[in-house]
Parts: C-alpha cells; structure tokens; sequence
C-alpha cells in the first residue's frame, strides 16, 4: 500500500505528509526506530532554546506504566485501522483531482490559452493531525489547496469552487466559513471529514512539487494566505524540532484525547486545538529528550501547572525575515501584550497560535491542569490507573447556572452554515461577560454542540456554565445586567453574510435543575439522587488514589439548591433573550412554539442576572489531603527559572529577570538522591532574538 509521505512516479503523495509507518497491530509504529518501549540515549543536537531540565531516561517502573499506557490507547480506539488509512489516501487524492479540474475550469473562463489551461495546476497539502502521524479513527483531515495568483480566495474559492461540490454526491454536509480567522471550507468526502483552506501564491502556474517550507511562497500574499500557509509549514518544522518523533506523536495522542475527555480542546471555543497541543507537547518533548510518553504526559501536567502565563511557551528563537510580515512580538505591537496563553508557532512569521484563549478558558484549563497534575503523582505512586485520568468532566453538574444557546435553521443544511458562523463566533458572548461584568461573573463555554432531536424544526444548543468570580462575596440584591451583552452578541450574530429566513438563535437562562433531557444519555434528566450516584465513579479513583478532590465536579454538589442564579423575565419557567429577526425573515414563532423552543421576548423585557451565589469550583492553589502525603513521596524542591510577567513595558533586547519556583517531583526511597539530580535543570522561557 503506497502511504502518505512516500513518493509515488507520476503522482504527488510526497505532499500528503506523514513519515513512512507499519502497523504493529492496531499500533502505528514509525519504522527504523526503535521499539516505543525502550529507552534512547541522550541526543547530542540541542532543542530547544534552553538547557533540559533532564536528560535521564526511563525506569523499569516507568517501561512499565508505558506499556500500560500505550495500551489503554490502543484499548480507546484511537489508532485508525490500516482500510480506514487507505480510504484516506483515496479520498486525498479525488480531492486533488477536484481542485485541479476546479484550476484548469477558471483558467480556460478567464481567456488564458490552451497551453496555459493544460499547465493550470493547483496542489493539496496536508498538515495538522493527519501530518503530524496523530490522527485516529474518525478525524477530519486538515488540507491546504495552494493555487495560482489569478484564482482568488472570495468568489473562485468560495462560490465556484464550492458550487462544485455541492453538486457532487460524495460530498456532504457542506459548510463554508469565509470570515473565519484562517478561512475555512468544511465538509465530508465519502463520509471523510475535511478542512479545506486556499492559499494563491505569486505563480502563474503552481509546481507539482511545490516546497511549501521554502520562504519563497509568502512572497507577495496577503495575511490570511500567510496564516493559511503555516499551518503545514508549522507541521514540519514541529517535527524537526523534537527529540524523538515516535514519543512526541504517542504523549500528543494521549493529551489530546486527555484534553477532549475533560472539555478543553476546541481552538473556536477559546480553549486549545490540535497545533497549541502539539507546540505543548513539543516543548515538553525538548525539556526531557530522552523520556518515554508515559513520563512525558505526568511531565506536561508538572510543568504547565507552574508555568507563569503569559510567558511564552517557544519551540525556537523568533525568526526575523525581510519579507516583512509581523511576528509575535509585544514590544512593538501593542496587541500581542494582552494575549493571556501565547504559545508561539516556530515557522516564520512566528505567531501566537491560542490568541483565542481568554481569562475564563486559561483559568479553566488550570483547574484542568492541576487536576490531571495530582493524578499523575499518583499514578507514578502506583495509586492510580491511567483510566483515572481521563475520566469525563461533567459539565453539567459542575454548575448551578447556565446560558443555553439554542438555533435553529429551516432545514439541515441551513442548519451546518448557520452552525459555523454562531460557533466561530460564541468566543465573543464569553469576552463581552468578562468585560461586561469585570470579570467578576465569569463564564465557561463547552465545547459541544447538542441536537434534540424530538423537536421538529433542525437545532442545535451550546451551552456555557456561569458563577460568581471566586474569593469575591456578593452583597445583597447584587445584579449582573447582561442585557445589553446579549443584544451586542445579538446584532453580531445578525451580520452573517449568507443569513436566510428561518435561521435564529435563542439565549436562556437555565439552572442546573431545569437543563433539558436530551443533554443525558439515558434520554431523561437525572434526578439528584441519580446525579450524586453518578460522582461515585469518579470518587472511587479520588480514594484509590489517596485524596479528596478539589475539582469542579466534586465542588458542584456542596452548595444549596438555592444558591442560584434568578433572571428576570416575564416567563416564570426559562427566561430567555432572543434575537428579533432581520425584516425579511418568515416568522419562526410557530416552529419555536411545536419545538418547544422559548418565544420571543419583548425587548422591554430584559435579562438582568442578580443575586449571584454560586458554586464554589476548584482553585489552582488548593491543597491536596495530608492523608495522601505518605512516606513513600517526597517533595523535590527544583530552581525553575521563569521569566516574570510581562507587561507592555517589556524589552525584548533585554534579559528577563526571573524568580525562583519548586517544581514538585515524585520518587522513591531509592532513587530519591538521583532524581534530585536529574531535576536540576532549569526551564527559562525568554524572549530570545
């Protein structure tokens, strides 16, 4: 079978992107390197910007607790089988023959001569997880389409090229998003889901073997064919950056499915997405070179919960180029200051790949990361399976309080555009909270979308779970007026550019109580007594692991059912702030009323959220039981360097003063001396030119 990353004569699969593999099994294994199990000497290149904090390789005990955990990934399903990797590569490359014929079409309509019509070329590339060797069963396959300079992104891409597909019956669920940050064309190719970007370069006619790593292809393009661009270009240089690629793709399979399992990857969502994930992981991958995943994955919980945001987290040095594009950089934009998680892509012009990240989504990812960190101990203690550490988040019972986000569209396919456009844009309901209320009413969004599917008119709902900031006590009678948040958000929502009648979109407020059935997987909402039931789970990990946890999940029961939060409205059972329709529109009150879906409010009526006491949720310095500080762990105090907050007066030319921390590490009695050693080096994340 000819697998991405072989060239084939003739054909053009070297562009598809992945190292040559066998499959070991339902294992993907890289060939020519040695067995994921064994431990690999210490390299001699540097990677990098800093020193490693250790160079030691594994312990018996960690072989170990790796063969368990490549095995628990195996178990997941997270590895494609080798007829699903085939009908990829088969998909790939219709795609590739669409996208030429697409070229060939506009340049014979645009007057070009016969010559130039057979030479019209365009190329697919891929990058992402399917790139990176991370994908699994499932997954989508992000593809870059690099085309000439006289086919254009808005009408050739987004109108020709997407009325093609349309009209082709292996393609489904088709759904542009043209004002997306990186534009985007999602859809299915014979049940096979696809990102499609376009990207016209300054060629008349676009090689076969196009170098996409060569700087010579942002030569004359605009920012967002730049954007486009880096994400294969970010690819590669990710894997030229880690100590060893067959670790760095098992520990970044293993987060990713750890980030999905508790709510925290979604780039829309303003979490983390796949490349913030892999630049994490590479980091880590730099800082131990010669650990195996299994120690990988506890040392990426240690580190990021004592890493000092908004210091950067770098691959490399930023790179400076004459072609002039901005880089990340906040000594000279202004903008680049108020970034809370810069994770900086290494490939030129470096950039913040998570700008999307806001203060409620970094602070939830710390809870995330400081939950996942007290697992990890444990597991290295022998007092915790590594099913404990993916066990699901439950939203649902984390909150008292809820914004429920309810649209509908007149049919299915309406429902996919309208979709996209309120996903890409629902980050900005989350920062207009923040700023609204000053951050005193903070918001968490989930990253998921649910259909109830008893209603007959096509839905979807996103929900976003609210309280009050934590250590801040409400006075009496206290409100939070998100009215004129909600209409903000409205009026945005409203300027989609391919709105149709039928399409709009509903705000409620709901409370823990009052969350709709088809959010349960048994079909009804749980009752309380049910819903405590369903902590046991996880309990019996937090005891088999030797402490009570502070999580979200477990704090989401200590309060009071009548600690919540009221709106005002002139329903009594779910308030809702609805969007008025576009003039134009047919009136949807008839669809909204046999769905069951809240009607319109009147405007006079609106949402104030007040007396706000809510559920207390788990702080990053929260300290574990002293039960579960046993003789068999000792605390391992290690200088890490961090450089300090940066704030707009920072000087990149200068050397960023640092502060000391302790990193906490896990041993035993005889192996304490020795890690002790190992852990002496220092992470230093300075702005380096």
């Amino acid at each position: 079978m000819q697998l991405a990353g072989e060239k084939k004569e003739g054909n053009s699969w070297h562009r598809f992107g992945r190292l040559r593999v066998c499959f070991r099994g339902a294992e993907m294994v890289v060939s020519g390197s040695p067995n994921g199990s064994q431990p690999t000497s210490q390299p001699a290149k540097k990677y990098g910007i800093t020193k490693p904090i250790s160079v030691a390789g594994p312990t018996e005990a960690d072989l170990q607790r790796n063969i368990e955990l490549e095995k628990f990934l195996i178990d997941s399903g997270l590895y494609e089988s080798k007829e699903e990797g085939a009908r990829r590569e088969e998909v790939l490359g219709r795609i590739d023959q669409v996208v030429k014929g697409w070229v060939k079409l506009l340049t014979r309509q645009r007057g070009y001569t016969d010559q130039m019509v057979e030479d019209a070329n365009a190329v697919i590339i891929t990058f992402g997880s399917y790139r990176l060797g991370v994908h699994g069963p499932g997954a989508d396959i992000d593809t870059l389409c690099v085309g000439p300079s006289y086919v254009n992104r808005e009408e050739d891409f987004f109108i020709v090229l997407h009325n093609i597909l349309s009209e082709m019956e292996e393609v489904t669920e088709l759904q542009p998003v043209p004002d997306a940050h990186v534009p985007v064309m999602k859809f299915k190719f014979q049940g096979i889901s696809i990102d499609l970007l376009y990207a016209s370069i300054s060629l008349l006619v676009v090689p076969e073997d196009l170098d996409i790593a060569n700087g010579s292809v942002l030569y004359d393009v605009d920012e967002q064919t730049v954007r486009s661009l880096n994400g294969c270009r970010v690819a590669d240089q990710i894997l030229k950056l880690v100590p060893n690629v067959e670790h760095f793709r098992t520990t970044l399979r293993c987060l990713k499915f750890w980030a999905k399992r508790r709510g925290v990857y979604s780039n829309v969502t303003g979490f983390l997405g796949g490349v913030n994930w892999a630049l994490l992981v590479a980091r880590v991958c730099q800082l131990y070179p010669s650990a195996i995943p299994s120690m990988l994955v506890s040392r990426f919980f240690r580190v990021y919960t004592q890493w000092r945001w908004p210091n950067p987290v770098m691959l490399c040095s930023i790179e400076e180029n004459e072609l002039g594009f901005p880089v990340w950089d906040p000594r000279r934009n202004p903008r680049d200051r108020f970034h809370h998680m810069p994770i900086i892509t290494p490939a030129y012009p470096c950039m913040n790949s998570s700008y999307n990240v806001s203060i409620s989504t970094l602070r939830v990812m710390m809870e995330q990361f400081n939950h996942a960190n007290r697992i990890t101990e444990d597991i290295e203690l022998n007092k915790a399976q590594w099913s404990c550490l993916f066990e699901p988040y439950r939203f649902f019972e984390a909150y008292k309080n809820y914004l429920q986000v309810d649209i509908i569209a007149a049919d299915a396919v309406d429902l996919l555009t309208w979709k996209g456009w309120v996903e890409s844009r629902l980050r900005q309901l989350t920062l207009k909270i923040e700023r609204d209320t000053n951050g005193m009413l903070q918001c968490h969004p989930y990253p998921h979308e649910y259909a109830d599917t008893s209603k007959p008119c096509p839905n979807f709902a996103f929900f976003l779970g609210l309280q009050r900031k934590e250590g801040v006590r409400g006075q009496e009678g206290q409100q939070f007026d998100i009215r004129g948040t909600v209409d903000e958000f409205r009026q945005e929502i409203n300027m989609y550019m391919f709105w149709k009648p039928g399409m709009d979109i509903y705000v409620s407020h709901v409370r823990r109580k009052q969350l709709p059935a088809f959010l349960f997987p048994d079909g009804h909402k749980r009752s309380r007594m049910l819903r405590h039931v369903s902590l046991d789970a996880e309990k019996s990990c937090e005891e088999a692991s030797g402490f009570q946890s502070g999580s979200a999940e477990k704090n989401a029961k200590r309060k009071a059912d009548s600690e919540t939060m009221d709106l005002k409205s002139t329903r009594p059972e779910k308030q809702a702030f609805i969007s008025p329709q576009p003039p134009e529109s047919a009136s949807p009150e008839s669809c909204a009323s046999r769905s069951g879906i809240t009607s319109h409010t009147s405007f006079n009526d609106r949402v104030i959220v007040e007396s706000l006491t809510m559920v207390d949720r788990d702080s990053s310095s929260e300290m574990r039981s002293s039960g579960h500080l046993d003789s068999e762990k000792c605390t391992l105090a290690n200088d890490v360097e961090m450089v300090n907050t940066m704030h707009e007066s920072i000087n990149l030319e200068e050397q960023a003063s640092v502060s000391e921390h302790s990193l906490p590490g896990v041993g035993n009695k005889n192996s304490r001396e020795q890690i002790r050693l190992d852990l002496m080096g220092r992470i230093c994340c300075s702005l380096t030119q």
